[in-house]
């Protein structure tokens, strides 16, 4: 997708600071496109203080993918079940899936999706 990719956000790194500099760049490349969020697992280096000036919050993938599920759920049950089916060496079951799902940590994800597991 040519329009995903972020350009021209280099600029801004130095100006930026963060508990880790290494990731300067994700939040330079939010502000570069104006987003409303930086989706990560890595809540701690991104706090709430240098995000708030630029209207971008944080959000554990765990909760933004059950925000995704509640909003849309048919289109959601399409996508996770085409991403099961596409994993084929070996195929995983729905309760395989869901217990990957897990131990990625995403266990609001993989209760919400037990309710729709027919459809997985």
């Amino acid at each position: 997708m040519s329009d995903a990719k972020v350009h021209d956000y280099e600029p801004l790194i130095e100006g930026l600071d963060l508990p880790d500099p290494d990731d300067r760049h994700v939040l330079a490349a939010a502000i570069r496109c104006n987003a409303n969020a930086i989706v990560t697992f890595n809540l701690k280096d991104f706090p709430e203080e240098p995000l708030r000036q630029y209207d971008i919050e944080v959000i554990h993938p765990d909760d933004f993918i059950l925000c995704q599920i509640d909003m849309a759920p048919t289109l959601c049950c399409r996508a996770f079940q085409a991403q099961r089916l596409a994993l084929r060496h070996p195929p995983l079951s729905v309760e395989s899936f869901l217990a990957t799902l897990q131990k990625q940590q995403l266990p609001q994800t993989v209760s919400k999706l037990r309710e729709f597991s027919d459809f997985l």
